[in-house]
């Protein structure tokens, strides 16, 4: 996965992760190309110029764990989310691209093979 983070192109956009979790509100972690997971910010989005694409879709988490090339910037503001009782960053989402519907794996529940629904429902992850 470093090789392919490495051979991102710089641009004037972000690398978002998408990560669902049915009690929470936060949309997922967003990286600059080139940084590793570790990097990323876990965001909340705001979405006054564009859905996000699964509520565009009216299919709320049906793209978790999707990768997108993400458009837009943080607006600097944070914002409050309940669930877990923390403060996020705002990203303000102008446009996305998909990347991958199955990316390489960032989790560590995702590459050891152990990810339980049960357990890890009130979990929140980092990236690794």
């Amino acid at each position: 996965m470093a090789q392919r983070i490495a051979a991102e192109p710089q641009g004037d956009y972000y690398i978002g992760r998408r990560y669902f979790k049915p009690d929470f509100k936060f949309w997922g972690y967003i990286r600059r190309p080139g940084e590793p997971w570790s990097a990323a910010q876990l965001v909340m989005l705001n979405e006054k110029q564009k859905l996000a694409p699964d509520r565009a879709q009216l299919k709320f988490g049906a793209d978790n764990n999707y990768e997108y090339k993400l458009y837009g910037s943080f607006s600097g503001e944070p914002v409050y989310e309940p669930a877990s009782n923390r403060v996020y960053p705002e990203f303000v989402l102008k446009n996305y691209e998909v990347i991958s519907t199955n990316p390489p794996p960032i989790f560590k529940s995702q590459m050891s093979g152990t990810a339980d629904a049960a357990k890890t429902r009130y979990t929140i992850e980092k990236p690794e």
